[in-house]
């Protein structure tokens, strides 16, 4: 684009201008270091997002720590226990945590339920993925990694909790909160509902794995992520 006026000094500039008649200074060389600038400072932005999303807490001990790192540890474990369950035996794994999400689950339902039928039915599943997904969001707002590092693993864990639901869409063989499985009443399986309406019946499996593995992604990061802010935090108490 060519400059009407020089950026150094003002000097109003022809149409043919490629240095300025007053200062002297060439408009190429000034283009390519605002280039180089730029580039620079988003470097600079990207680097501080890094680093702000690995710094430890100030203050924190080698106890605090130590603590944090067994958490991670039992996440860790409970967590490659849920990522290698079979999706059709997920239900039988006795997991403590789905209790916790079907009560945001059902939740949902109240929530979406002036939204109109396929948000009402779709909200349960929305409930139990909001609820994990602003307790990291909280968590990053106040600064505290770990804590959104756990609120990440149970965003992960939820959304492998949601896979046998949508898995069970066609079969219908799911116990359900009423004591009853989505073949013996009509109209009562969310995802049943949900997929039908949609036209993506033949798709249930599909969805579930998709499901599935976003869960497993977001709980691998979850852990990844912890243990790297461990670290950091480790070296740098045993530097001082």
């Amino acid at each position: 684009m060519q400059l009407e006026t020089c950026p150094k000094c003002a000097c109003k500039l022809s149409a043919t201008s490629e240095t300025c008649p007053r200062c002297g200074v060439i408009f190429a060389k000034l283009a390519r270091a605002d280039a180089r600038n730029k580039i620079e400072e988003h470097g600079s932005k990207t680097n501080a997002i890094g680093q702000s999303l690995f710094q430890v807490k100030d203050g924190e001990g080698c106890f605090i720590i130590a603590i944090k790192a067994v958490f991670l540890a039992l996440l860790s474990v409970y967590g490659f226990k849920l990522i290698f369950t079979p999706i059709l035996a997920f239900p039988d794994s006795g997991w403590w945590l789905h209790a916790v999400n079907l009560t945001f689950h059902e939740a949902g339902h109240v929530l979406f339920m002036p939204f109109g039928r396929f948000l009402h039915v779709l909200g349960g599943s929305l409930g139990q993925l909001i609820i994990p997904a602003i307790v990291t969001g909280a968590f990053l707002f106040k600064r505290d990694l770990f804590g959104a590092v756990v609120g990440t693993w149970w965003l992960g864990e939820s959304f492998l909790d949601i896979s046998p639901y949508i898995n069970d869409a066609r079969a219908g063989q799911l116990m359900l909160l009423g004591g009853v499985t989505g073949s013996e009443v009509e109209d009562y399986h969310d995802w049943e509902v949900l997929l039908t309406r949609m036209g993506m019946m033949n798709y249930d499996h599909a969805l579930a794995r998709l499901s599935f593995t976003i869960g497993t992604l977001l709980m691998l990061t979850a852990m990844l992520w912890g243990g790297s802010i461990l670290w950091k935090g480790y070296r740098n108490r045993s530097q001082n």
